[in-house]
């Protein structure tokens, strides 16, 4: 029964990695803007990143050997970063260790939140916790797709059945039997 629970454990645990599933991470999450000043450089000014891609709204910097470049950062609220960028002080922790209360805080990792202007920056940091628990998929992992819908596609969230006779019931066009031969019991 024993090596039943641990072969079990072990295929679960095999299973959740294969997925992309990552346990959270602590990491102090820090911002910099591209508006110039105290939080930007002249590549940051300039909309470079260390990958090469303009720098814009939902990207972060990370440090390269913990997180891959392209992976998915996922925050408690929901909302995603791109890692495509780095940084002396985000590969250095220097943000954690120096703000952190504990050693599992001074030892989280560091990710820099990206924004266009210093206003946006400093009104998300001052409205969340800077250490916080984050999830990182892979860049290899695919996304869920998303639903290709149009405007001009209509969509009947209750449609209405259309009765012909007492054995099928009409639906948007098509005739769905009803093998009992008894509408709606």
């Amino acid at each position: 029964m024993k090596r039943l629970f641990i072969a079990m454990f072990c295929g679960w645990v095999f299973a959740a990695n294969a997925l992309g599933a990552a346990d959270p991470l602590l990491a102090r999450v820090t911002v910099y803007w591209a508006g110039g000043g105290r939080g930007s450089d002249r590549y940051t000014s300039q909309h470079k990143s260390a990958t090469g891609a303009r720098l814009q709204q939902g990207h972060c910097a990370v440090d390269p050997r913990k997180i891959p470049y392209g992976s998915r950062v996922v925050l408690p609220d929901g909302s995603s970063l791109a890692a495509v960028d780095t940084g002396s002080a985000v590969r250095n922790r220097k943000a954690a260790r120096l703000s952190g209360r504990n050693n599992f805080e001074r030892s989280a990792l560091v990710i820099d939140k990206f924004f266009e202007t210093k206003r946006e920056a400093l009104a998300w940091a001052n409205k969340n916790p800077p250490f916080v628990q984050v999830r990182v998929v892979p860049p290899n992992v695919a996304s869920m797709p998303k639903p290709n819908i149009t405007n001009s596609q209509r969509i009947a969230l209750n449609p209405q059945p259309i009765v012909t006779d007492t054995r099928s019931v009409t639906v948007g066009g098509f005739a769905a039997r009803n093998p009992l031969g008894k509408l709606g019991r």
